[in-house]
Order: structure tokens, then C-alpha cells, then sequence
């Protein structure tokens, strides 16, 4: 459910359209996309469903030297998309945290902001502590 927030996060911020228009590729914005919304059903579904993959049969049977140079291999591709998915999340979050003045402006709401967003963040940290404490995470085996 977190990775949907974070998905519905980047498109209603506008995200895929905005960094297309930054790097003049505005063509490929439904193939972005479409590329996001793949990776996280497919994120979602090895999350949830024990897949059988035997990564380790294969690597065993490997060299030393390979086995090490794929190992140093996945962990840079992991660490750039990790870095590049990291730095798109705070992206979104400032650009969520620039749109509350505005929208309180449209909406005349004009005394009690820093309260509303005060309370914003205490939510969500109850439900945090809520989700932890009572082992939410966990699923039944």
C-alpha cells in the first residue's frame, strides 16, 4: 500500500511529465510511464508471492572472479536506481510541501497552516508507530 501512495505521489506531482520536459524527451513520457506502473505491479507481486528463482544454483557453478564481478555489478545498478528512486521521492515530497500554501490561499484558509501541517505529520507518524507496534507488515504464512 506504501508503494501505491508513492506511485499516486509522482503522478498527481506531475513528475514523469516534468522530468521529460527537462531532458527534451517528451515523446517517450507514455513509455515512462508505462515503465513505472510495470515495475511496481511487478514490485508488488514479489513482495506479496513467494517466486521460486534459484539465482544461487547458477552463481555457485561460476568462477571466483565472476561470481564477485556480478555481485559488485548488481549492487551498482541496485545503488543507481536505488539513488535515482530516492531523489525522485524528495522531489515529490517538496513539491507536495510547496503546493499546501497555495492550495490554503485557493481555499481562503488563512490562519492555522503550520497546525494543519503539524498535524499531517503526527498522523502519519501514529499511523507508522501503529503499523510497527501491532506488526501490521507482517503476513500470514
Amino acid at each position: 500500500m506504501v508503494a501505491g501512495g508513492v506511485f499516486t505521489v509522482l503522478f498527481v506531482v506531475g513528475l514523469i511529465p516534468r522530468f521529460a520536459g527537462k531532458t527534451d524527451t517528451a515523446r517517450y513520457e507514455i513509455f515512462y510511464e508505462e515503465c513505472i506502473i510495470a515495475g511496481s505491479v511487478a514490485g508488488c507481486l514479489f513482495s506479496v508471492f513467494q517466486f521460486p528463482y534459484k539465482i544461487g544454483q547458477y552463481m555457485q557453478k561460476l568462477p571466483m572472479w565472476a561470481y564477485q564481478s556480478l555481485t559488485v555489478l548488481a549492487l551498482v545498478i541496485i545503488g543507481v536506481f536505488s539513488g535515482m528512486f530516492v531523489g525522485c521521492l524528495a522531489l515529490a515530497i517538496a513539491e507536495m510541501l510547496d503546493s499546501i500554501p497555495i492550495l490554503a490561499r485557493r481555499i481562503g484558509f488563512r490562519h492555522g497552516l503550520g497546525i494543519v501541517v503539524l498535524a499531517i505529520a503526527v498522523g502519519k507518524l501514529v499511523g507508522s508507530l501503529l503499523y510497527f507496534c501491532m506488526r501490521i507488515f507482517e503476513t500470514a504464512q
